[in-house]
């Protein structure tokens, strides 16, 4: 007691002195501070000033050296004997903690014999309860059912413990929230549940749940994030054979039987499916990116790139004029056939007519002579048949080397990136190379139509000029049968 009151006295002493020496401080600090002279008196008197403070401070310090120094032996006694008195006390803590060790391995012993077989039946409980939390953590049901979670771990943390015990009721409400994820895992629910939508809000939706697997709104399908424990609409829907299934089951009524695609992984098939690149994004679109800036030719924002913008753009020509040329001349067909079947009456607005008019024109010609007018006429009509046809079938054998080219190329950039940030990532070397090859997928879809069109529209012109031919020598048949000449055969060499 004499001791405390000691200890008490001397802090209370050294909160005085450490606020007498503030004060101190303090007013030296005052005395100490520069005044502005205006006079050279003035400068003179403050720096005398200045200086006798100065030494009256120095003058305080050595004292108050002198004073400690006395005091260290004092000091010294003080702390040997708190020392002392600590180790003592550290002894009889010691002493109390071993007792302490013994008394809790007596109690241990008696709380494992009384526990008995019990301790198997609380340590399984105690797993089901971690596992079942982890399960329910990732099941769509706690959307419905919330809190289950929360309540397994303070059971798992209460099993862990050596000094708590599950009671009947916390057991039986485990079996509850099983058998209540069993039942729920085969039922499709309709329920309101707040979904973040893509622009940050949080907006109160009506959703479906569709057993322990997936949950879909009326725009599609739903991303359960489990970390955060909330509905999160997805950057953009599956492929429409899929998409189609949810709004079918959204707007389904109950008891009806629809077909609906369930990602058996929770959610996690379904992000892969809507990373894949769309028909929009692999080819590109006609003035997205001129639009963006990225680059200035139609569908250049595609996997292929320039080469693959080229390639759409050359097979767009070809196709076009193919179209043109198999509408042109089907329509010409039609009106040479219907002058073949009326040759006295020619008309103008078919070639067939037209190689007509030109044996009515000469008809009192000589057979020879005859016979190289109708030829005339019929070159005249050639370029007519004949034409873009050439440009179709180069359009057909090129598209598919420029194709080869876009992929030399692709695969050129996909090893330089290999070469400067190695081979560690397969996924990015394969989506290199994907990109790389799309340009030849781009040049063949170009090449097979462009081909069969060029064959189509060949066989088309070939057909009416070999009309021309059939009807040129029948005409210079019966010009040469009616005028009583021969036909002149070619001079042999």
């Amino acid at each position: 007691m004499n001791r405390t009151s000691g200890l008490a006295i001397v802090a209370l002493g050294g909160l005085l002195a450490g606020s007498a020496f503030a004060q101190e401080e303090l007013s030296v600090e005052d005395a100490l501070e520069v005044v502005e002279a205006n006079t050279l008196d003035d400068l003179l008197k403050n720096v005398e000033e200045r200086r006798v403070v100065e030494n009256q401070e120095n003058i305080r310090r050595e004292n108050e050296f002198r004073a400690q120094r006395d005091r260290q032996s004092q000091l010294l006694d003080q702390a040997k004997e708190d020392r002392r008195q600590e180790r003592l006390r550290g002894e009889r803590l010691d002493t109390q903690y071993r007792e302490n060790e013994r008394l809790i391995g007596e109690l241990q012993d008696q709380y494992n014999q009384r526990l008995g077989k019990l301790r198997e039946l609380f340590g399984v409980l105690q797993q089901v309860a971690g596992d079942t939390r982890s399960h329910f953590d990732e099941s769509v049901v706690s959307l419905q059912y919330p809190g289950r979670g929360e309540w397994l771990g303070e059971l798992a943390a209460k099993m862990g413990s050596a000094t708590q015990l599950a009671t009947i009721d916390e057991m039986e409400e485990l079996w509850e929230h099983l058998q209540r994820e069993a039942t729920e895992s085969g039922k499709v629910a309709r329920f309101t549940a707040p979904v973040d939508q893509h622009d940050g809000d949080q907006v109160d939706t009506e959703v479906v749940r569709v057993g322990s697997f997936a949950v879909i709104s009326e725009e599609g399908y739903l991303n359960y994030d489990w970390d955060l424990d909330r509905l999160v609409q997805l950057g953009r829907q599956p492929e429409a054979q899929f998409a189609n299934t949810a709004e079918n089951l959204f707007e389904a009524d109950p008891g009806d039987l629809v077909s609906f695609a369930v990602d058996p992984t929770r959610g996690s098939l379904t992000r892969l499916l809507i990373q894949r690149a769309t028909p929009a994004e692999m080819i590109g679109t006609p003035f997205g990116g001129i639009a963006a800036g990225h680059c200035y030719l139609p569908f250049c924002d595609g996997q292929g790139a320039y080469p693959g913008s080229v390639i759409i753009i050359v097979g767009i020509i070809g196709v076009l004029l193919a179209i043109e040329r198999l509408i042109t001349l089907t329509l010409v067909g039609g009106k040479v056939n219907r002058q073949r079947a009326q040759p006295e009456a020619p008309s103008e607005d078919n070639p067939l007519g037209r190689v007509i008019k030109v044996y009515d024109e000469n008809r009192e010609v000589d057979t020879e002579t005859l016979e190289l007018k109708l030829g005339e006429g019929i070159l005249a009509e050639m370029p007519a048949l004949t034409r873009n046809i050439a440009i179709i079938q180069v359009i057909s054998i090129v598209a598919p080397l420029m194709g080869l080219l876009g992929t030399v190329i692709g695969m050129i950039e996909t090893f330089q990136s290999i070469t400067l940030f190695g081979a560690g990532d397969p996924k990015t070397m394969a989506s290199g190379i994907s990109t790389a090859l799309m340009t030849t997928v781009l040049g063949l879809c170009v090449a097979i139509p462009t081909t069969l069109l060029h064959a189509i529209v060949n066989q088309r012109s070939r057909s009416i000029i070999h009309i021309l031919d059939e009807q040129s020598a029948g005409i210079v048949a019966q010009h040469a049968e009616e005028s009583g000449q021969a036909i002149s055969e070619p001079e042999q060499a």
